[in-house]
């Protein structure tokens, strides 16, 4: 099956970031979990950290930086996601939780700046 450019290149972004969280010693626990509120691109453990990652992928920053676009409305998303996902999942319940953007930025052919900032928001 052929994907469409941008999916193909956002899968390729989300492959990045998660070969980078786990070369920093995070350990994978979702992907693409997906609910009727919304989607969590990755759910990782950091010790007793649960990290919630969204990917931001750009080829260009004519649209502003990827990081950029995760604004008050998708942080909103995510928590409101996040929420849904801790509720089926007792396990992770009582652990501390983190939201993690992962920003990776097209610079050149096959190249690319990624820029992980770690605690990127918090939920109010």
């Amino acid at each position: 099956m052929n994907r469409a450019p941008h999916l193909a290149a956002g899968q390729r972004a989300e492959d990045q970031a998660l070969e980078l969280l786990r070369r920093a010693g995070l350990t994978l626990i979702a992907r693409n979990y997906r609910c009727p509120l919304g989607e969590l691109d990755l759910v990782m453990a950091h010790g007793e950290m649960l990290v919630v990652v969204e990917v931001r992928y750009r080829r260009d920053r004519g649209f502003g930086s990827a990081a950029d676009s995760v604004d008050a409305r998708k942080r909103d998303k995510l928590l409101r996601t996040a929420q849904h996902f801790l509720q089926q999942d007792a396990r992770y319940r009582r652990r501390p939780l983190r939201f993690d953007v992962v920003a990776i930025k097209e610079t050149g052919a096959d190249q690319a700046e990624t820029d992980w900032i770690q605690d990127a928001f918090h939920a109010d």
